[in-house]
């Protein structure tokens, strides 16, 4: 990591963060990193050894990883809104140590667990003498695995310096989306913007306010975005990119989005924690034809799925077993078309829905659906059927009460319009609240 502590040397009057409010420099990152280190190792915390991190972005807590990497201790980045129960995450990884933030995110209160794991992997790992970095899959098709990568492999990807932006990094810090952004953004000298929260209205005024340049978000978030029609009520002008990702984008969702923002550049990314984000290149602003890859990554479709080989590939899970091939390419288990040397991706083969033998992915019903009046959300997912296998159920948030009925027949009817029968819902529910959990991705079940 001192390659990238030099380059925050390099410019310290350059605004680094501005959390709630408050700026802080690079110079003042440079700062705390030796001040926090030095802390570090005050309290004894070994090479190899295991740091859980709670807290959620600030500039602080990016520094105490910063530090904690340059010791070679293994980070463990959680968030109270983690996806994944502490206590399982503990019981996978282990902890030596347990670093929590307070509620403003500026210090950390350090205690020693000793929580010890018997892991093959991280015993394996920690002779390389290389920090460490565990994150967490999200668990929703099954067992959550932790994996692990070497922290300085992941940092390495962004050596190349690139043009700043004053970006709002979207994922949470225990998202490998949400790392990859903040250390893209340090890595060319930008300025990180943070929120409070990741609601619509209050990402919308920091945009607003700071005259933020790059927003990097999920479909679901953009989705709710363009329903609340707060993007008419904020000045949101300074935006010169939006960037999606995490999950697949309704085609009804992406033109509103052109629509509301002519003049700023789309771009559809893609990356898995066990790989690294690739670098994209969409078709066009309006198109979810996408070509990935870049220095580093090679790609491949096997039977209609994505495969990647990555040079900043996992070192591997600690509680299941490789899912890389002899040679290193990893199924991505997302099904996709095929254009050249563009890809539109369907949907992961998870979710796919098979409604008596015939395919049908839960995206291109729900950006049917997105299009009708009323309709804020919608979440479309398989339920099990003793003739069929499945059926097609939609879960639907409405902006006003409206019957269920009269819901339903306006959906039969646009899909029935633009889709074939069987991928017509033959169950629609009403539900209230959110359909995407705290990583802002779309929830598909009951």
């Amino acid at each position: 990591m001192d390659w990238l502590i030099e380059r925050f040397g390099s410019a310290p009057e350059r605004i680094a963060f501005i959390h709630e409010g408050r700026e802080v420099s690079y110079g003042a990152v440079v700062a705390t990193v030796a001040s926090f280190r030095e802390r570090v190792k005050a309290a004894n915390v070994a090479r190899g050894e295991t740091v859980v991190v709670l807290g959620d972005y600030s500039p602080e807590v990016f520094c105490t990883m910063l530090a904690l990497a340059q010791e070679g201790a293994i980070v463990i980045p959680l968030t109270r809104q983690s996806v994944i129960e502490e206590s399982v995450a503990l019981g996978v990884s282990g902890c030596d140590w347990y670093m929590e933030f307070d509620a403003a995110g500026r210090d950390f209160t350090l205690t020693h667990r000793g929580l010890a794991t018997d892991n093959a992997l991280l015993n394996e790992f920690r002779p390389r003498g290389t920090p460490g970095l565990v994150l967490f899959s999200s668990g929703s098709t099954g067992k959550p695995k932790g994996i692990l990568h070497d922290f300085n492999q992941v940092a390495e990807k962004f050596r190349k310096q690139r043009a700043p932006v004053v970006a709002i990094p979207f994922l949470m810090i225990d998202h490998f989306g949400g790392i990859n952004t903040i250390l893209a953004i340090t890595a060319s000298l930008g300025t990180v913007v943070t929120v409070a929260d990741r609601s619509v209205a209050d990402i919308c005024g920091a945009i607003a306010r700071y005259k933020v340049e790059l927003l990097p978000a999920t479909p679901s978030f953009l989705t709710l975005l363009m329903a609340s029609g707060l993007h008419t009520q904020y000045d949101l002008s300074s935006l010169k990119r939006i960037t999606y990702g995490t999950e697949v984008m309704p085609q009804s969702t992406l033109d509103r989005v052109r629509a509301a923002f002519p003049g700023v550049n789309l771009l559809q990314t893609y990356g898995l924690s066990e790989v690294g984000v690739l670098r994209s290149q969409s078709r066009d602003d309006g198109s979810l034809w996408v070509r990935v890859g870049g220095e580093g990554f090679q790609t491949k479709i096997v039977n209609g799925v994505l495969w990647i080989k990555s040079e900043y590939a996992m070192v591997g899970y600690l509680n299941a077993p490789s899912e890389f091939d002899a040679e290193g390419w990893f199924n991505t288990q997302d099904q996709v078309e095929v254009d050249g040397d563009y890809f539109r991706i369907l949907g992961r083969v998870t979710d796919l829905i098979n409604v008596g033998g015939q395919k049908v992915y839960p995206a291109e019903v729900e950006s049917v659906i997105l299009e009708l009046d009323n309709v804020q959300d919608v979440a479309v997912f398989g339920e099990k059927h003793n003739l069929l296998g499945q059926i097609v159920v939609a879960k639907i948030v409405l902006d006003a009460p409206e019957p269920v009925e009269s819901v339903k027949k306006r959906v039969r009817q646009a899909c029935l319009a633009q889709l074939a029968s069987f991928k017509v819902p033959a169950k629609v529910v009403l539900a209230e609240g959110v359909l995407h959990s705290a990583r802002q991705k779309k929830i598909r079940r009951e």
